[in-house]
């Protein structure tokens, strides 16, 4: 029988004995209610003696046993019966909270496939999951969960990546695209090429995410357990004045039954943990319990830009044709099929733009070479094509017109890279790229400044890209051109004035400043493995419109953590003064103050639903 069950078991024969013992029915040898002491007070007992011995910690389980012993001493057997009743069903809904809150998270580690289809030799064996290699071929069937991460190399089908994004509708995926291990094959079968396994995996990242987030480590949690002392010590001394000055033994009793800081202690973890699970749902980890509490004093979020405000990946923005025999689309055709055999990142993001647009195979080019540091040289449909820099037109003697000249400057201040293309010797026209901006960016960004928090720019790109960028967004506060160490030293300066910066980054470049930051957020989908282990939080899904929401979250948690424990201190001082006048006796005090624990538990616990509006 697992802990749970037990724990049940033994609360219901607890409240049966209870209610036996308030209603007096039949005459029994003992109290009944001895049933529940043992059943409840002895575990309490246990682990205040155990903790005494051990570390001496004192928890408020000291008190608790103390009013335990103390409510038997003087017969008030009900009283202690109760107090231990209810001390175990607060204790339960803590822990049915924090479980609730976790579930989310924690079914990440369950989703880990144990098997995998290894095709080698043009055959396919079944084998354990820790054995896929890098560059193995795996096949997998519909309704299989993925066991790595790579590269499908044949075959279309649609994958559920909920687990992973959040994405409530499964993603059409074909040869080339990237798939991500937990994430599930919905339809047909596809064959994949290995690129990230075992502990290197996606999935296994999230999960040694989830094994890092211990709301234990909360700054905050530490100070309640602190005064958790102090109300021991003053608890004992209250009942001790209150026996001298009465000379009523029940009143010192029901002095230390109702001073148990229990609701106190519950106050903060509950909070920190129901603000976890509820950040879990919108696909944020929060990897240490304190993030939470150190966010809601952030006054200026600092962001990267590539791979953060926008996708990291170049896309065309502009095809711009000069010549009256060639128009834009046939230029983008000529290129693309020019940068066909190209491996560089701006040749295939051509390809692909062109592949979108025309469903017209391209042609192969013929003659091609790929000159380092200036482009492309092919000849495509008997027209010879340069694709490339200013360089390689002039090294070519081919003279760029003031009117295309004049046009490129334009897009270049926008931060784009512009490809000057020729054909046959004459400079035909050019094609824009650029890093294209996240659609939920500007949002984010007027999100974050409602919330009272400002936010900068820190990025490594020039200043017209970073200042193109930036106004788009909304940002006023910009830093290009910028080294990681630069980075860190200015968000140190920031600091060292006051003004607690949270940094979201996505690369390895970033993080210093992660480390260096109040509050590092990782892009943890596209972000390297070290920009997530330098980071207190990280976002599965790169999804950077729920920012605004998680630091809503941040400050609604550390209001709850506030109201929590001024609503248990209070209720706490009222019943000790009602103790100490004799209008509370051990049992009415037991069910106050216990009423207060359950009241914490419930409030922190609305944290797991809210939204911000």
């Amino acid at each position: 029988m697992d802990e749970e069950r037990r724990t049940a078991l033994f609360l219901l024969l607890s409240a049966l004995s209870l209610l036996v013992s308030f209603l007096g029915v039949g005459e029994l040898p003992v109290d009944a209610a001895w049933l529940a002491v043992l059943l409840c007070g002895i575990p309490i007992i246990k682990g205040a003696v155990e903790g005494l011995i051990r570390e001496f910690d004192i928890r408020a389980d000291v008190l608790v046993s103390i009013a335990l012993i103390a409510s038997v001493i003087i017969g008030e057997t009900f009283a202690a019966g109760e107090i231990a009743f209810i001390m175990v069903i607060g204790a339960l809904l803590e822990e049915r909270t924090v479980a609730k809150a976790r579930a989310g998270i924690e079914k990440l580690v369950h989703l880990t496939p144990r098997t995998a289809r290894v095709v080698r030799d043009g055959v396919e064996c079944l084998v354990p999951a820790e054995q896929v290699k890098v560059g193995d071929t795996l096949r997998v069937l519909a309704g299989e969960t993925i066991a790595v991460d790579g590269v499908i190399t044949s075959g279309q089908t649609s994958i559920d990546q909920a687990v992973m994004t959040g994405e409530s509708l499964p993603v059409d995926k074909g040869a080339g695209d990237e798939v991500s291990s937990g994430t599930v094959n919905q339809f047909g079968t596809f064959e994949m090429k290995a690129t990230k396994v075992g502990e290197d995996s996606s999935l296994q990242r999230m999960v040694r995410l989830v094994e890092s987030a211990d709301a234990g480590k909360a700054k905050i949690v530490r100070i309640a357990d602190r005064w958790a002392t102090w109300i021991v010590v003053i608890a004992l001394s209250s009942a001790a004045v209150t026996w001298l000055v009465t000379g009523e033994i029940i009143r010192a009793v029901t002095v230390l039954v109702v001073f148990c800081p229990c609701a106190l202690v519950l106050a903060t973890p509950t909070a920190i943990m129901a603000g976890i699970g509820n950040a879990t749902r919108y696909g944020i980890l929060i990897r240490e319990g304190d993030a939470l509490e150190r966010l809601a004093k952030v006054r200026s979020i600092a962001f990267d830009k590539t791979g953060t405000l926008t996708y990291g990946k170049p896309s065309v923005v502009a095809v711009e044709s000069f010549e009256q025999g060639i128009s834009p689309e046939r230029l983008l055709s000529l290129t693309a099929s020019a940068e066909l055999r190209s491996e560089h990142p701006l040749g295939k993001a051509i390809v692909a733009h062109s592949r979108s647009v025309s469903k017209a195979s391209l042609s192969e080019p013929k003659d091609f070479r790929m000159l380092a540091g200036r482009g492309v040289r092919g000849v495509v449909d008997n027209h010879t094509v340069l694709a490339g820099n200013l360089d390689l037109l002039f090294d070519s003697s081919v003279s760029v017109p003031q009117e295309i000249t004049n046009k490129t400057t334009e897009c270049k201040d926008d931060g784009c890279t512009v490809i000057y293309v020729a054909v046959d010797g004459r400079a035909t026209g050019f094609i824009a790229l650029s890093d294209t901006l996240r659609p939920d960016a500007v949002d984010m960004v007027r999100g974050i400044e409602r919330t009272g928090v400002r936010s900068i720019l820190l990025t490594g790109d020039h200043p017209q890209a970073a200042s193109h960028i930036a106004k788009s967004v909304g940002i006023t506060r910009i830093h290009s051109d910028c080294l990681p160490s630069e980075k860190m030293l200015l968000i140190e300066a920031y600091q060292d004035n006051g003004d607690m910066v949270c940094m979201v980054g996505d690369g390895v470049n970033d993080a210093p400043a992660l480390k260096k930051a109040f509050v590092g957020i990782a892009m943890g989908g596209i972000g390297s493995d070290i920009a997530v282990d330098a980071a207190d939080i990280a976002f599965v899904s790169d999804d950077i419109k729920y920012i605004p929401h998680l630091l809503g979250l941040s400050q609604r948690t550390m209001n709850t953590i506030k109201l929590n424990l001024t609503l248990s201190m209070a209720l706490n001082f009222l019943a000790v003064v009602l103790a100490m006048a004799g209008v509370l006796n051990p049992v009415a005090g037991a069910l106050v103050h216990n009423v207060g624990s359950v009241a914490v538990v419930a409030n922190s616990s609305l944290l797991l639903n809210w939204k911000k509006s």
